[in-house]
């Protein structure tokens, strides 16, 4: 199964940068999470942080490449497992004029959670739908 790859642009910011002039570690991270925001804000239109039905679950970042004030960035994003209660992301940032560069890789996993019940949930049919056409099998 093949499905569409996500991909929005990334403005590196003054203040994302550490002592060495590169952007921090800890901020590619924030960069993933404006890639979920924008992902589900994409098929869901979703505008309140509790219609974000789904809790952290883990995340991880492997840096290829730093990243400079004026390094041109894109995220794509895409779906790499659906499971029963959970989905896995996967990230890449790449230079946005040349895919082939690419400054890190990371993938999360999301729990669908019930925040009135304090649980977790089976991923609704609806989000199952929504994500499958992102699924990428790699």
């Amino acid at each position: 199964m093949m499905g569409d790859i996500f991909t929005i642009q990334i403005d590196v910011r003054f203040r994302d940068l550490d002592a060495m002039g590169h952007v921090n570690n800890s901020v590619f991270f924030t960069y993933f999470e404006e890639g979920r925001k924008y992902f589900f804000f994409n098929f869901s239109k979703v505008s309140d942080p509790f219609d974000f039905a789904f809790i952290l679950a883990h995340i991880s970042c492997d840096y290829l490449k730093p990243v400079k004030l004026d390094t041109r960035l894109s995220l794509q994003m895409w779906v790499k497992e659906i499971g029963r209660k959970s989905f896995e992301l996967c990230y890449q940032l790449i230079d946005s004029s040349d895919e082939s560069i690419v400054y890190a890789k990371g993938e999360s996993v999301q729990v669908c959670f019930d925040y009135a019940q304090n649980k977790s949930v089976e991923v609704s049919e609806e989000l199952k739908e929504s994500l499958s056409k992102y699924q990428i099998q790699q």
